[in-house]
């Protein structure tokens, strides 16, 4: 018999607050988090925006010594993971580590470290080059330092599906507790790519805004004047239980995880598929595994990253799929305010999703001041909404045509 699966801890790092609290306040108030990049000079770029992550302290989570010897997308996953660990009220004396799993995406991992460790091989030769530059650079060590740190050793692996890695780690360990394999998961997403290299690949993809004398308005899902997505960096992580154990523990629960869908385009490498197939298919396939009616949705949290393609053909998919009541359902883009936070992203946006649920409010999408007439939907423009949120879905789709969809309801004891 399959289990129930429910959240029970919540973790963020991003550009618009270190905690789940300050996160959400400034979600619910549109404040942006981007601006002009401050890592690296940007003169050359014809990008010179992000969403930075700001004010963070790693110390009391990471020894000082390691901290220069672990990479900043591990860092944000631990302080993260920390924190979500820590708001579940899990006391980890007292349970089976060999049944609690850490399963962690990152789209990129350690491109920062590479990128040091490249021009220290350049300029002094092989015998420079850092001893840690593999384990700060894989993008698995999220998930290994994560295990390390709590003694976590049930299953324990990273998923890289460019911008679907940390919607799919949390389907995947969703899966896992619902089979039983283990009974407690640490799960999310984790990334830290505003690097010159990362920018330079991207610049040239044409994927980035360059609206940079507007920074904060740069990221405008579903608007006419969007002209690519504007990065930024962090990690939201989720400790989720099977409500057996949950309940045994007496344990406050967020809500419970209900579906999730996974597919894959098989159509071009960056460029979703046309009418967005593959969205529709993966939105399609977490309702049917929720056995819930597309109606029964309250709130989409849209991938919504204010590029031409993926907007529209967004738009599109959650037309086919939801019928006449896509013009019920709100919708709203988190990247709006936090930028693309690309492997992490789906995990900042399940948490968001989950918010949405507790307090009953949804989001806006900010900066939506034009709207494109083929994004002709509900996208929460500009204010929150108060209104019961029962059901919420989260999507999130990559390059190379990575789609997943998740589904979260508020949680009932039957």
């Amino acid at each position: 018999m399959s289990k129930r699966v429910v959240v029970t801890g919540l973790g963020v790092v991003s550009p618009i607050g270190n905690t789940v609290q300050s996160f959400w306040d400034n979600l619910i108030a549109g404040k942006s988090g981007l601006d002009k990049i401050t890592f690296f000079d940007t003169t050359n770029y014809p990008t010179k925006i992000a969403g930075e992550v700001k004010s963070i302290d790693f110390s009391g989570i990471v020894d000082l010594k390691e901290v220069n010897r672990t990479d900043r997308f591990i860092l944000f996953a631990v302080h993260a993971a920390d924190a979500a660990v820590r708001d579940s009220g899990l006391d980890l004396a007292t349970e089976d580590l060999t049944r609690i799993g850490t399963i962690i995406g990152s789209g990129i991992g350690g491109l920062k470290t590479l990128e040091g460790e490249h021009a220290k091989l350049i300029a002094r030769g092989p015998g420079r080059v850092s001893p840690f530059l593999i384990p700060m650079m894989i993008p698995d060590m999220a998930a290994g330092r994560v295990s390390i740190k709590f003694g976590l050793k049930g299953p324990n692996y990273s998923v890289v599906s460019a911008c679907a890695s940390a919607g799919h780690a949390i389907g995947d360990s969703y899966l896992m507790l619902k089979a039983g394999m283990m009974d407690v998961a640490v799960t999310g997403g984790a990334e830290a790519s505003i690097t010159a290299l990362a920018f330079a690949g991207f610049c040239s993809m044409k994927a980035l805004s360059t609206r940079n004398d507007v920074p904060q308005k740069a990221s405008s899902p579903f608007d006419k004047k969007r002209d690519g997505f504007v990065m930024g960096e962090g990690a939201g992580i989720i400790v989720l239980e099977t409500l057996e154990h949950a309940l045994a523990r007496k344990a406050r629960i967020y809500a419970e995880i209900i579906g999730y869908g996974a597919t894959g385009d098989a159509y071009h490498l960056s460029a979703p598929a046309p009418e967005g197939e593959g969205a529709q298919r993966s939105m399609t396939m977490a309702l049917l595994s929720a056995n819930i009616r597309p109606s029964d949705v309250d709130y989409v949290n849209a991938h919504g990253t204010s590029t031409d393609l993926n907007d529209k053909l967004e738009t599109m998919a959650i037309k086919r799929v939801f019928g006449e009541h896509a013009k019920a359902v709100n919708i709203s883009s988190t990247k709006s305010m936090t930028g693309h936070l690309l492997g992490a992203s789906g995990g900042v946006e399940f948490i968001a999703s989950v918010k949405s649920i507790t307090d009953d409010i949804i989001h806006p999408t900010i900066n939506l001041e034009d709207p494109d007439p083929e994004c002709d939907l509900n996208y929460t423009p500009n204010t929150a909404v108060r209104r019961k949120v029962t059901i919420a879905m989260s999507n999130s789709f990559g390059f190379g045509g990575h789609n997943v969809s998740l589904l979260v309801r508020k949680y009932a004891s039957s």
